[in-house]
């Protein structure tokens, strides 16, 4: 995840008691595991390294204490229960769009057509899926994720233009996010386009543990 709703009231209020030095170890964790989606390292010299502050490792022992819990299996260590909830949901959310969007494109097109069409597209690795409107696949957007936001823009009687894409990649940039990121939110959420200031009023929504 690129981006993650943080609510000031509810940080100020359950972090007013830590350190300046814990505050900042604090939200430096949450931002690690958010952005790589899975728990923290199991060792705190580990987690030190991460995230740049090796001389604090008391405060971060003082944090996994009171805010995160040990996860055993899999991607086990240490994970902060409102940032995990918040990625299940957010790639819950991003396989339910898909599977919505793959569900109109074969509704769209014949059987056999449509397996065709993706058995070639699957089958040529340089191949660059276009609109009707000859606009090119971007080369950082996957397959699926650019076929899932064309059928997406159908649905919506929305052509994709150049001029649109551009506008896309744009408000991506600004957001700091990736376009293969910004696409699937489009699709999740039933946007036509993307802007930056709906990621910016995301960010005012979260209940710190």
């Amino acid at each position: 995840m690129h981006h993650f709703p943080f609510h000031i009231g509810d940080w100020m209020s359950h972090t007013s008691h830590l350190s300046p030095e814990e505050k900042a170890a604090y939200l430096a964790m949450i931002i690690e595991e958010y952005l790589h989606e899975k728990p923290l390292p199991d060792d705190i010299d580990k987690i030190a390294r991460k995230i740049n502050m090796r001389s604090h490792c008391e405060c971060i022992a003082v944090v996994l204490q009171e805010f995160y819990e040990r996860i055993e299996g899999g991607d086990g260590g240490w994970s902060n229960k409102r940032v995990r909830a918040e990625i299940e949901a957010y790639k819950s959310k991003s396989d339910k769009a898909r599977a919505s969007a793959n569900a109109r494109w074969n509704k769209a097109k014949p059987k056999d057509n449509a397996n065709a069409l993706r058995t070639q597209s699957e089958g040529n690795a340089n191949h660059k899926p276009r609109t009707k409107n000859h606009i090119i696949k971007p080369d950082e957007v996957s397959d699926q994720t650019w076929s899932d936001f064309l059928a997406h823009r159908k649905k919506l009687k929305a052509d994709l233009t150049e001029t649109a894409l551009k506008g896309i990649v744009r408000e991506t940039n600004k957001a700091g996010w990736k376009l293969e990121d910004a696409l699937t939110e489009c699709v999740a959420r039933g946007w036509r386009g993307f802007k930056s200031d709906w990621v910016e009023q995301k960010q005012n929504r979260m209940d710190w543990e």
